[in-house]
């Protein structure tokens, strides 16, 4: 499947999203020019979670993956990751946005795909940005975990 094409960049999109909290399908999917469905996931019993199409941005970065997840019941902002494909956005990219990083998380030695996180805490919440084992100069996700 060919990805949807949007002109922002990665860092429009991560501004863009921020902006727009409390998140829903509906400005998730606009900002990002694609459709979220619901994926009926098990164990859904607390969220529903919502996956998206691809996303070619326009910095050769795609969004292989957008997993958006809103609480069924009650208030909550929704959590949102963004896997990474395309072009390698190293964390020197990643500082000239935000240089206040602290590692929220490392890797136990289980899994390639397991992560070194580094976590902005910004105005309305956290942004991190993960760096897989499997190729750890590459930034692999964003995730957006409002408070």
């Amino acid at each position: 499947m060919n990805p949807q094409a949007t002109a922002m960049t990665l860092w429009q999109a991560v501004e863009a999203l921020a902006a727009q909290l409390p998140f829903s399908t509906q400005k998730v999917g606009r900002t990002l020019s694609t459709t979220l469905s619901d994926t009926h996931a098990e164990g859904g019993d607390v969220f529903r979670f919502f996956e998206g199409t691809p996303v070619r941005l326009g910095d050769g970065t795609e969004l292989a993956r957008i997993d958006l997840r809103i609480k069924r019941e009650g208030p909550h902002p929704g959590f949102l990751v963004l896997e990474l494909g395309g072009r390698c956005v190293p964390m020197a990219e990643v500082r000239q946005h935000y240089a206040n990083l602290e590692i929220t998380g490392v890797p136990r030695g289980r899994s390639l795909d397991e992560a070194t996180t580094h976590t902005a805490t910004l105005g309305w919440g956290r942004l991190s940005f993960g760096f897989t084992e499997r190729n750890p100069d590459c930034l692999a996700h964003v995730a957006f975990d409002p408070s």
